[in-house]
């Protein structure tokens, strides 16, 4: 682990995403010994900078903190985390901001392009997502919500849970964004209110807009969900996961178009 540019694996207890979860954070795949998707990441956590007035870091000065902790390793994951870091007691911000940066290798295997895409299983669940455009759409620290809402099961043939803000509409599952797909174009939940908006989401989208399917963000109704033609749900390290069984409703998970399944795969699990 690296903090800073340093071998270590401590942070002082005054660091304000240990008090406050006040930062942010990435996860990517790493394949070939190369972070996968890294501009869009990048550019994610560089909009979540300026919204969270943190300082961007520089992208060639982490890209080399990225490498120097994948060190040779083919495959697995690459977390970097950015707090706002030390301060003292009281919500007001530091009058100098000196952010923390935190890379961090973990053991995985992302799935190789043109390896067969497992289908899961999934659950819906009670804990509710609060509604905060403030913080919509931002891969922040604070995941008490989705911490409560994996802890509501502990079947291992259980993959996912799908989760309702507060107004009852659907918007992402605990770990992952959610696509429908619906009399023959794609949906994905609207994200103006809570969420995160996945790398993976994006990739999906600009790229079954480019294989020229009708693709919406809308507000999606539980009801809606039951009566799609097919579901799956997207993250950085898993690519597309078809769902089979969502409760009791199964799906047709084959149709979801191979075309995108394949493209998706392909560009998200290779080094640019």
């Amino acid at each position: 682990m690296l903090i800073n540019g340093r071998k270590q694996d401590t942070v002082p207890a005054i660091d304000r995403g240990l008090q406050y979860g006040d930062g942010l954070f990435e996860t990517i795949a790493v394949v070939e010994g190369y972070p996968c998707l890294w501009q869009r990441h990048m550019q994610r956590l560089s909009a979540g900078c300026d919204r969270l007035c943190i300082p961007v870091p520089d992208s060639k000065l982490l890209y080399d903190e990225v490498l120097e902790e994948i060190a040779g390793r083919a495959q697995g994951v690459i977390r970097i985390t950015l707090t706002r870091g030390p301060g003292e007691r009281g919500y007001s911000l530091p009058p100098v901001v000196h952010s923390t940066r935190i890379v961090q290798w973990s053991e995985g295997r992302p799935p190789m392009p043109g390896a067969a895409v497992d289908s899961i299983v999934a659950r819906i669940c009670r804990t509710r997502l609060g509604i905060n455009p403030a913080l919509a759409g931002l891969k922040h620290l604070n995941r008490l919500e989705q911490v409560m809402a994996r802890s509501e099961w502990s079947d291992p043939s259980i993959q996912e849970g799908v989760m309702c803000d507060s107004d009852g509409y659907v918007i992402e599952c605990t770990s992952s964004n959610l696509f429908l797909l619906w009399r023959g174009h794609l949906l994905t939940p609207n994200l103006k209110n809570c969420g995160v908006a996945g790398i993976m989401r994006g990739l999906v989208m600009d790229t079954a807009k480019g294989l020229g399917m009708k693709v919406s963000v809308s507000d999606i109704t539980l009801e809606q969900v039951m009566g799609a033609d097919a579901l799956f749900v997207t993250n950085s390290l898993t690519g597309i996961r078809p769902v089979r069984m969502l409760e009791t409703q199964a799906f047709a998970y084959d149709a979801i178009p191979a075309e995108l399944v394949d493209s998706v795969m392909s560009q998200g699990f290779s080094h640019e």
